[in-house]
Formats: C-alpha cells, structure tokens, sequence
C-alpha cells in the first residue's frame, strides 16, 4: 500500500523493515519468524516474545476477518523501541475489543495485545482522497 497514514507515533529516525505476504494461515508463522529476525538483528532481542505473540494476534485477525488477499507487516526500530504495524487493504473490517466467555478459544487477542504492547492504535491509510486500508500498529519498549 503507498497511501499516506493518519495518527500514527513520530516514525523520525527509524529503520523500516517490510514483509509482504498473502492473507492465508500459514502467514501467521512467516510473520512470527520476520519480526523475530529483524528484532534479533536490530538488537531488540527482549522483545521477540511480547512481539511474537502481538504479530500472531493482529494477523490471524486479518487472515479470518479482513476477507483480503494480501497484508504487510511492517517494523520500525527506534533506539528505544520498535513500532510494529500490521496492514490491510478493508477499511471496514476493524478489530474490536471484546470479553471473550470462559470455554471460547478465540476472542482474546486485542486484550492481550494491549497488556503487552506499550501503546497500540489503529489508523487508516489514504491514497490521498479516500480511505484506502487501515494499519494496526503496537509499539514494544
């Protein structure tokens, strides 16, 4: 997606890493393994278990819900933290919070993306008049 986004943290001196990849299951573990190697290779080594667990949450979310054919993880390292965002192109489709019961199996990702992220969002990409995608994103310290 080359669209402009909107409320998202500063991006000011980063290194950005992208991963373009198909919307289908067995993307979950290619996202897991990507941001594992770029925050081992950014010297992030602490926050591959948090991100690992937030990256699986976000695009298994997409992969059901989104109904689109393609994603991109994207990870930004700052000195002190990395912004990590997942991206789709349905507008529509936003995840939302919700108390998932006792015996369901899913329903429980957000929550928990949120106890472990340092902040978290989602934005909408524009292609400069209209809205084109949206981007959630989590940044770990």
């Amino acid at each position: 997606m080359s669209a402009t986004t909107l409320d998202v943290p500063s991006q000011e001196h980063t290194w950005p890493y992208q991963l373009l990849v198909p919307a289908v299951p067995s993307t979950v573990r290619v996202a897991r393994e990507f941001v594992t190697a770029v925050l081992i290779a950014t010297d992030h080594a602490a926050l591959v278990d948090d991100a690992r667990v937030c990256v699986s949450d976000v695009v298994a979310n997409v992969v059901q819900h989104a109904g689109v054919p393609n994603l991109s993880v994207q990870v930004d390292d700052h000195c002190d933290h990395v912004l990590i965002a997942v991206c789709d192109e349905n507008p529509h489709r936003h995840p939302y919070l919700r108390l998932a019961g006792e015996d369901e199996e899913s329903g429980r990702g957000l929550a928990l993306l949120q106890s472990l992220a340092d902040a978290s969002g989602l934005s909408l990409v524009w292609d400069g008049l209209e809205v084109v995608g949206k981007r959630m994103w989590f940044v770990l310290r």
